[in-house]
C-alpha cells in the first residue's frame, strides 16, 4: 500500500524504520492572494470560498464533522476536501493534531498556534513578504520544529500544509531557487494549467528582479518574492525535526519545493539537518497524474525519497471520492501522509482506509 518511487533505498529504510511506530500529526495554514486569481486553483469554487478553504479545513480536520460548524467545508467544482482523508485516520488512530497559523486572512474557529506570520501577497507583485517576516518564520520554524520532535520522539512527525493556491506558489519557489520544475509541478484540476502557472510566476520572478536566478540569492529572498508563509515555517520545523526523529512531508508539489528550501537554507545559514531522516509523502492521484511530472520534479530537486498511499477510490460508493480517480482534488491537508501513516502504524490495507473514509462521510452527509 506504499510505493517508493525515487531514492528507493532510502525511501525504503526510512519505511523500515518507522514501520509500527507512532506518528504526530501537525498541519501548518498559509494563504496567498495568488489564490485568488481566476482559475489558478480548484480548491474552492469562487474566489470567495477559497479565502476560507484552509480554516474550514482546519475545523473540520480538529472538530470531525458538527451539526453548525462556524466555516463549512467550501464547495468544490467535483471531488471533496482531502481532509476527510486526513480527519478519517487521526481519529482512527488517535493521532495527536498539532495545527499552526502561519499566515491567514481570517482566524481560525479552533485552537491554533499562531507564529507570527502574515497571508502573503499575490507573487505577481514580486513582494510577496516582507524578508523580516519570512525569517522570523524560519526562526519559528526551528523553535516548533524541536518542540514537537520531543512529541514523536518514539516516532516520526507528519508536516502537512494547507494553503490555496500552493502549487502556483510552489513553481516560483522552485523556479527561483534554480530548479527546472515548468511543466512538472501538480494541481488541484484534473489538468494542470501550466501555462497559466509559468504566467504568473515569470511575472513575480521578473517584478521581484530574479527571473535569471542569480546564484548568490539568498533562498529566504526567493520566498519573500514570491513564495507563501507555510513554506519557510515548515522547512524550519523539517531542519529542527530531522536532528532526533523522522519527518515525512506530507504533500506532492509543495512539499518538493519545502525540500528544496530545506537544501538551500541549511546550505545558505549552515543549518544542521539529517536527511536520511526527511522523505516527501503523497497520493498516488499526484504521482501518477498525467499532466505533471512529480517523479521528474522530485528527481530534479535532488535525491529525496517520494513516497505515496497506493489508496484508490475506484469503487467508493460516493461519487465525491470517485472524482478523485478522475484527477480532481488529489492531496491536501496531509491526505497522502496520512494514509501513509495508515498503513505504516497499524497495517491498514485498502479496505480498512476506504471504510474509515466513507464512513466520515457518511457522517459528513448524515
Amino acid at each position: 500500500m506504499i510505493h517508493v518511487y525515487t531514492a528507493v533505498a532510502q525511501g525504503q529504510r526510512w519505511l523500515d524504520r518507522y514501520r509500527g511506530r507512532p506518528p504526530v500529526f501537525a498541519c501548518v495554514l498559509g494563504f496567498t492572494n495568488t489564490a485568488l486569481i481566476a482559475g489558478i486553483s480548484a480548491a474552492g469554487r469562487t474566489v470567495c470560498s477559497r479565502r476560507y478553504t484552509a480554516i474550514a479545513d482546519a475545523e473540520f480536520l480538529y472538530n470531525g464533522p458538527v451539526p453548525k460548524p462556524q466555516y463549512p467545508l467550501p464547495p468544490l467544482t467535483a471531488g471533496a476536501s482531502p481532509v476527510l482523508i486526513s480527519r478519517a485516520v487521526v481519529e482512527a488512530l488517535s493521532l495527536p493534531i498539532h495545527l499552526f497559523n502561519a499566515g491567514l486572512p481570517h482566524l481560525p474557529a479552533v485552537p491554533t498556534i499562531d507564529l507570527g506570520g502574515v497571508a502573503a501577497n499575490c507573487l505577481t507583485s514580486g513582494d510577496a513578504m516582507p524578508l523580516a517576516t519570512v525569517k522570523h518564520l524560519l526562526e519559528q520554524g526551528l523553535l516548533w520544529g524541536q518542540r514537537l520532535a520531543t512529541d514523536a520522539a518514539d516516532g516520526y512527525l507528519i508536516l502537512s500544509e494547507c494553503v490555496v493556491g500552493g502549487t502556483t506558489t510552489a513553481l516560483a519557489v522552485l523556479t527561483g531557487l534554480g530548479i527546472p520544475a515548468f511543466g512538472k509541478v501538480n494541481s488541484s484540476h484534473p489538468s494542470c494549467n501550466h501555462a497559466q502557472k509559468w504566467a504568473v510566476v515569470q511575472t513575480g520572478l521578473q517584478q521581484a528582479g530574479i527571473a535569471n536566478n542569480p546564484p548568490s540569492i539568498d533562498p529566504l529572498q526567493v520566498v519573500a518574492a514570491v513564495g507563501d508563509p507555510m513554506q519557510v515555517a515548515v522547512a524550519g520545523m523539517a531542519i529542527a525535526a530531522s536532528r532526533s526523529c523522522g519527518v515525512l512531508l506530507a504533500g506532492g508539489t509543495q512539499m518538493l519545493a519545502v525540500y528544496a528550501l530545506i537544501q538551500a537554507i541549511a546550505r545558505e545559514y549552515a543549518l544542521d539537518w539529517n536527511p536520511e531522516q526527511i522523505v516527501v509523502g503523497t497520493t498516488r492521484w499526484v504521482v501518477e497524474d498525467p499532466t505533471g511530472d512529480t517523479v521528474g520534479l522530485a528527481q530534479a530537486v535532488s535525491s529525496v525519497p517520494m513516497l505515496a498511499s497506493l489508496l484508490s477510490f475506484a469503487h467508493s460508493r460516493y461519487p465525491q471520492l470517485r472524482a478523485y480517480e478522475q484527477g480532481y482534488v488529489k492531496e491536501g491537508v496531509g491526505a497522502g501522509g496520512s494514509a501513509i501513516a495508515a498503513h505504516l502504524y497499524q497495517g491498514w490495507e485498502q479496505s480498512q482506509l476506504l471504510h474509515a473514509i466513507e464512513t466520515l462521510v457518511e457522517r459528513s452527509l448524515g
